[in-house]
């Protein structure tokens, strides 16, 4: 093959490389997105059978932020990161932590909430009596943190905590409270709400927006959010939308939209209607 035949043959497949690459990187009209639908207020589905909850109106303003269609579908939690992998659909919005082991997978937009997790326990149980923290705690000050952490387990010992299984919330419990409590794994936090309710288990352990909404029903009128919140650490830096590490344009297109729905305030003001706080990432 002559020097000229080989060069004509490079410039041919460079051609075709960079234009696969041009083309997988197109701006996308239509995606689909993924939430688990069973973690309210951030998302759930409603009396009607629709999906609702903050993250699903967040994720219809930052579609029309993008000027692109968008489906919601709601997906199991632990089927999200794989069926995203797969391509079943292109983003995932279901009060998903950025975390480093997440990283290893997929890839994430920048944070749209800052949700701190915490305890939920009987008002009169040791924990309970203390009542509710506005301190939070950044695990990645690691001394600070564990002097927060110690204090509590003398009022969780011999407890039963009930986590949403496969989340950092497990996490975190196992890797500072597995030597003092039994814990109980739930495939939704549905199920270990029930199991509060009923008595069945002494305390959960979920973000504290997600704990103050169940605790707005009746039937926990004897239960507190008690103790200080958790931030950073194994938390990751905070909740944002979850994609394939190859859809960069995506990435780019959702992060824009991020960034005005908190210029502008749309971010604390969604979050204000279904969590009563602002969740809003600082900036």
């Amino acid at each position: 093959m002559t020097i000229r035949r080989m060069a004509a043959l490079a410039a041919a497949f460079t051609t075709l490389a960079f234009g696969t690459v041009a083309f997988a990187q197109s701006a996308p009209t239509e995606i689909k997105i993924a939430t688990e639908g069973a973690y309210a207020p951030w998302n759930f589905t409603n009396a009607n059978g629709e999906l609702d909850g903050l993250e699903i109106e967040l994720a219809n303003e930052l579609c029309a932020r993008m000027k692109i269609k968008c489906a919601i579908v709601a997906q199991d939690w632990d089927g999200l990161i794989p069926s995203l992998t797969v391509g079943k659909f292109d983003v995932i919005m279901a009060g998903m932590f950025i975390t480093p082991k997440r990283l290893e997978t997929i890839d994430f937009t920048q944070p749209y909430a800052v949700d701190p997790g915490g305890f939920a326990v009987a008002k009169d149980s040791e924990l309970g009596k203390l009542g509710t923290s506005t301190e939070r705690f950044d695990m990645g000050n690691e001394a600070e943190a564990t002097a927060a952490i110690e204090k509590l387990k003398p009022l969780l010992e011999g407890k039963i905590v009930g986590v949403q299984a496969a989340t950092t919330m497990l996490d975190f419990i196992k890797k500072y409270f597995s030597d003092i409590v039994e814990i109980r794994e739930y495939k939704t936090t549905e199920q270990h709400d029930l199991d509060l309710a009923a008595g069945r288990i002494d305390a959960i352990f979920a973000q504290q927006t997600a704990l103050a909404a169940t605790l707005a029903k009746p039937e926990f009128a004897d239960y507190t959010v008690a103790g200080p919140g958790f931030v950073g650490g194994l938390f990751g830096m905070g909740t944002g939308a979850g994609l394939r590490k190859e859809d960069t344009k995506l990435k780019d297109m959702l992060n824009a939209a991020i960034d005005s729905a908190i210029a502008d305030g749309t971010i604390k003001r969604i979050s204000e209607k279904w969590v009563g706080t602002d969740v809003t990432p600082l900036k």
